[in-house]
């Protein structure tokens, strides 16, 4: 990376005045360090520069079919736990990036194959895919781990995690925090009932990530499911089963610092 000529840097921002704002003054310092800011997003990029929150990360990641160009992240949102870079910190970000003090980390993904009595249907999330009842209804669904039963689980639903999913939905749902370079899924209950006529597991269980989990609802509950892939809902009907693994595929991301993960479970909760 000796010359800047014809390098490209894709900046993805939300809508809000702050982030537009950053996305500014960020495009003038990339072309003042010789760099090309496309208009509209370009495939042939080097980097995806994502301006936001968590939920402008992960839908920059969706609408762009999950791009083999490593990410970053600039913060303006709240939590952020994806995006590295302080707005003002953007000068130090550029010096680093030109210098080459970074490491690229892959983040796993999770697949899910949605099968109904027609046909199947394919999701893949960065965070977590979660199985759950329409209108807050109790479901029973049936769990199984590589071809064995595991569970009737009967609650509000479960959540199926990545790695780095686990310190999202499933970790305000009781889940563990999984390291995210570990090849694990992780099973994390919604309000299990555990009564005399129903039992089911209170707490979340680590799975090899290439181990399939499926879940299969009763089949009075068939129409009553939702799966939610990273917090935007999918329903259908007549679902038979629905199997989830690790994904073949991953995603990219930089890393300025190598204790960043850490650093970031302290500040963002704690």
């Amino acid at each position: 990376m000796s010359s800047n000529k014809n390098r490209i840097i894709n900046i993805i921002s939300n809508y809000n005045a702050e982030s537009k704002k950053i996305a500014e003054v960020l495009s003038d310092k990339l072309r003042k360090s010789k760099f090309l800011i496309p208009e509209k997003y370009n495939k042939n990029a080097e980097l995806n520069i994502c301006i936001g929150g968590d939920g402008a990360f992960l839908r920059a990641v969706h609408r762009n079919n999950f791009p083999n160009i490593p990410f970053v992240g600039i913060n303006t949102g709240h939590l952020g736990f994806f995006q590295e870079i302080l707005p003002e910190n953007i000068d130090e970000f550029i010096d680093n990036y030109l210098n080459m003090n970074f490491t690229i980390e892959e983040i796993s993904l999770v697949d899910a194959d949605i099968c109904t009595r027609d046909k199947c249907f394919f999701l893949t999330a960065v965070n977590e895919i979660v199985v759950k009842g329409t209108k807050s209804k109790v479901v029973h669904l049936d769990v199984f781990i590589d071809g064995n039963h595991l569970e009737k689980f009967s609650g509000d639903g479960v959540i199926v995690s990545t790695p780095v999913g686990s310190t999202a939905y499933n970790f305000s749902s009781g889940g563990s925090i999984i390291y995210p370079t570990l090849q694990t899924l992780q099973l994390t209950p919604l309000s299990p009932i555990s009564s005399k006529a129903y039992r089911s597991l209170p707490n979340s269980a680590v799975i090899p990530g290439n181990i399939v989990v499926s879940i299969k609802p009763e089949l009075r509950y068939e129409n009553s499911i939702l799966v939610i892939n990273d917090g935007v809902e999918f329903k259908y009907s007549n679902i038979e089963e629905i199997n989830l693994t690790l994904s073949n595929r991953v995603i990219t991301k930089v890393n300025f610092d190598k204790n960043m993960y850490w650093n970031n479970l302290k500040s963002k909760f704690l």
